[in-house]
């Protein structure tokens, strides 16, 4: 071979100092146009409700099981943002944790953890509007509103979900702000979703007046994830001592 002839230089391939691919920046499939305005139309349906259940319950129903059907429709919405919350945040962990890649998708999972807080949200403000309607508690509308103000009835255990729900709102439309305030800034608040589902669980167990029955589900539901949160620490320090070990080789 010639001396001055000239070597191709093989392309560059990932050594062993290389770093784990990070998870790709998911497209959200819901503009927050259409995620305010499915919050609105939830919090107009709550209103309407309101309005007609007076005049429609009667008609089927005794004026006693008429007044209770408020706070059963209070109940059921408020198990079903729960069970929202709760596969959210599932969702949410198994997108970090790389599980989602195994089913049912990274794109999938993430739609479905979008769509579901935003579910949750309007189930939520149903749970919470409804109640103006139940005499017995009496709530107005910035008792409601105003966390910690509801006298009547177990203001902190009240407290305790309104404070949830407003920092629900802030995690759920974080997504949108996401390229403004930067990805640290961002997961910063997300990491408030923890706070969050503690709160909801308190908030369940000692505001709700059927705690008892579905103690079993909120041990379950924690349950899960808590060791999805815990299988995710361990899967992060892992990744870090390998890469650390690798650079050090």
């Amino acid at each position: 071979m010639d001396g001055h002839t000239k070597t191709r230089p093989l392309p560059l391939t990932p050594g062993p100092t290389s770093r784990p691919t990070p998870e790709p920046d998911y497209e959200s499939a819901v503009s927050w146009q259409s995620a305010l305005a499915f919050f609105l139309a939830a919090t107009l349906g709550a209103a309407l409700a309101l309005w007609l259940l007076p005049h429609i319950l009667p008609i089927f129903f005794s004026d006693i099981a008429a007044q209770k059907a408020y706070w059963h429709l209070a109940r059921a919405s408020g198990v079903i943002a729960y069970l929202l919350l709760w596969l959210s945040a599932a969702l949410g962990l198994l997108i970090t944790n790389r599980m989602a890649r195994v089913w049912p998708g990274g794109p999938t999972a993430f739609d479905l953890h979008q769509f579901t807080s935003l579910l949750s949200l309007a189930f939520t403000g149903f749970h919470a509007l409804i109640l103006l309607g139940d005499d017995y508690i009496s709530y107005s509308l910035a008792q409601i509103l105003i966390p910690f103000a509801a006298a009547g009835y177990r203001p902190i255990a009240t407290g305790l979900g309104q404070v949830a729900f407003y920092l629900a709102i802030m995690v759920t439309f974080s997504f949108y702000v996401k390229k403004r305030i930067g990805r640290r800034a961002w997961r910063i608040i997300h990491y408030a979703s923890f706070l969050l589902f503690i709160l909801i669980i308190l908030h369940g167990l000692t505001a709700g007046t059927d705690a008892s029955s579905l103690r079993y589900l909120y041990l379950v539901s924690f349950g899960s994830i808590l060791f999805l949160t815990l299988y995710r620490i361990l899967i992060t320090h892992a990744t870090k001592t390998t890469s650390l070990e690798r650079r050090d080789s």
